[in-house]
């Protein structure tokens, strides 16, 4: 495992959406059929772009490296205010002739769903410059990693150590042989418990990395380091929309393990985390209202 330097800057990458969510929706859309939701929010969206942008709020220097969409959405991101407080200078703007990269995502009283639309590559051109100066890469998709598998080489040369968030994917997920060489080459790989069930089914098991972290919603986390486990609950809280809460996850987890804590306050950090994003709008809301997450 690499060991980093906790001083260094995080740097995340991945896909950068425009989140259209739909809240207060009775159910889900059935073909043939309008349903209506009690509100509408718009926020930057991305698994890359949530856990920087939590690391931030945690006070540890992070920056993003991604396409920034389209127009019109594109405009509507950099004018976030979380997102132009990050350090976004790794960042560059789709090209105009590039479909718009957004993201429905659906929330109902006891499930979500997203819809969503991949346009164009997720990274500007990579170079070793992009990685100087940081000690962790966190990749915010698996999809990523598949396009960019470079990804790896310039962080181990950098010294950094690296994490992995899954990110539902099922085309992708279908191929156990690549993934299991690409998820073995990460410090911490971060899946959900659907997606670890999926890998499941294909032969892919939780010690196919050093650290796995299955993220399991109101049930908490479970981690596993070798042949050792562990589960930490989570706390019942009033929940107003589940977008991004892991990756918001992600980013307490990375936080406190680069503080070298131990494996259950990384967990317990972490499921704060979480728990704070899904009591308001947005992968990002809770963060808007100046709520600063507590290290545990």
């Amino acid at each position: 495992m690499t060991c980093a330097q906790p001083s260094g800057q995080v740097l995340c990458v991945g896909r950068l959406y425009c989140d259209l969510i739909f809240t207060g929706t009775p159910h889900l859309p059935v073909a043939g059929t309008e349903t209506f939701a009690d509100a509408l929010y718009i926020d930057v969206g991305g698994g890359a772009y949530i856990t920087a942008a939590m690391l931030d709020n945690l006070s540890r220097p992070s920056a993003l490296m991604s396409t920034i969409p389209a127009a019109p959405f594109g405009q509507i991101i950099q004018q976030d205010p979380l997102f132009r407080q990050l350090d976004t200078s790794r960042c560059q703007l789709a090209t105009p002739d590039t479909d718009p990269q957004v993201t429905v995502a659906i929330t109902t009283p006891g499930d979500r769903a997203f819809l969503s639309r991949r346009a164009g590559p997720a990274l500007p051109r990579l170079s070793a410059a992009d990685f100087k100066g940081i000690s962790h890469l966190h990749i915010g998709e698996l999809r990523t990693l598949v396009e960019h598998p470079d990804l790896i080489h310039y962080a181990r040369q950098a010294k950094a150590s690296v994490s992995l968030d899954c990110s539902w994917d099922e085309e992708l997920m279908g191929s156990a042989q690549d993934l299991k060489t690409l998820i073995g080459a990460v410090d911490i790989f971060l899946p959900n418990d659907s997606e670890m069930e999926m890998l499941r089914g294909v032969g892919l098991t939780p010690d196919c990395a050093p650290i796995t972290v299955v993220k399991c919603g109101a049930d908490g986390a479970q981690l596993f380091r070798g042949p050792q486990t562990m589960h930490v609950p989570a706390p019942n809280v009033p929940v107003v929309d589940t977008t991004g809460a892991g990756d918001a996850f992600n980013g307490g987890f990375i936080d406190a393990w680069l503080d070298g804590v131990d494996d259950r306050r990384c967990l317990e950090r972490a499921i704060a985390c979480g728990s704070s994003v899904v009591q308001a709008a947005g992968g990002t809301g809770a963060l808007k209202k100046s709520a600063v997450i507590p290290a545990c």
